[in-house]
């Protein structure tokens, strides 16, 4: 199965300072702000949710299809990816922007001050599918996660235009979107990714009832943190799958990523939605115990031991004929 991955590319820099921003504020000079931090730490991480999606399914042995767009800059995550099973030759690199980047600093009290650079990320919607799907011999699937806002629309036109399947999927940018933007990118996704807290502000936005979104989506997958997911599909029972027990919670980031890719990799290898959505959540389970959201390793027997743990021997040797 062919799946192709659409959405952002970036690299957090990540800063510590050590002492309280609140004691460098001046409460009758907050309009003319002008400040320096001397930063004690800097940790570079590679992110995005497009390649962190597809690292992850490449970690699982499948090898998903990047596409978004990058700087001249993108070379050394290019290489990182393909070293971990990324196809990313239908990355789009920008001749005259750098990759995104989001910058931010951490006080003692856990304060941030953060900016985001979306640079060439901007350009992905100069990407057309079709160019893709020529490349590999067609796309069995196309997930649409979060994006420049412009080429996340066009990339799900496109799917509806040339009756590709696709996944909705917008995360970080439901917060600035509209109900007429995210009808859009809803209808008629064979699968709706969202948290419990984006689920209820879809239905809020669009006016859609819990009803109107099933009758438009072939299933409707919603995290529910530490208490896993729920699937539900119109005319077929709730379908809930538990997480697996964690040995440490070190850094929530890129957890949703993770439970993204290991379902899309369930999906690849037609395990079935059940399936799916528990390699999804072991996957997550990795990425909450790793500090980074790609730097995890993901060891076969280690893997298929928590997975025989939290889901039982009849799942895991389901799973096991697949995982490499």
């Amino acid at each position: 199965m062919r799946i192709a991955v659409t959405g952002s590319i970036a690299t957090d820099h990540l800063m510590t300072f050590p002492g309280r921003f609140a004691d460098q504020l001046v409460g009758d000079r907050l309009h003319t702000v002008s400040l320096s931090f001397l930063a004690d730490t800097l940790n570079i991480r590679r992110g995005g949710v497009g390649a962190n999606i597809s690292f992850g399914m490449g970690q699982l042995g499948v090898r998903p299809i990047l596409v978004g767009a990058a700087g001249a800059d993108f070379e050394e995550y290019r290489a990182w990816l393909e070293r971990h099973g990324v196809d990313t030759a239908s990355v789009r690199i920008s001749e005259i922007l750098h990759t995104a980047r989001f910058v931010c600093t951490t006080d003692t009290d856990h304060n941030q001050i953060g900016t985001f650079y979306t640079g060439a990320m901007s350009e992905a919607r100069l990407i057309e599918l079709k160019t893709v799907a020529d490349r590999v011999g067609g796309l069995d699937l196309v997930h649409i996660g979060a994006d420049d806002p412009e080429a996340m629309m066009r990339h799900t036109e496109e799917c509806r235009t040339r009756s590709i399947p696709f996944a909705a999927d917008y995360s970080q940018q439901l917060a600035r979107m509209e109900g007429e933007e995210i009808r859009g990118l809803t209808e008629g996704a064979a699968y709706l990714f969202t948290n419990e807290y984006e689920a209820g502000l879809v239905e809020s936005k669009t006016g859609w009832s819990a009803q109107n979104i099933l009758d438009r989506v072939g299933a409707r997958v919603t995290t529910l943190g530490s208490d896993g997911v729920r699937i539900e599909r119109a005319g077929h029972e709730t379908l809930t799958v538990p997480c697996p027990e964690e040995e440490a919670k070190v850094d929530p980031t890129g957890v949703g990523d993770a439970f993204r890719a290991g379902f899309l990799s369930g999906l690849a290898w037609d395990l079935g939605l059940e399936r799916a959505a528990q390699l999804g959540c072991m996957l997550a389970t990795l990425v909450i115990e790793t500090l980074g959201t790609q730097e995890y390793e993901l060891k076969r027997s280690h893997f298929l031991e928590r997975f025989t743990k939290a889901y039982g021997e009849d799942a895991a040797a389901e799973v096991r004929t697949c995982l490499s």
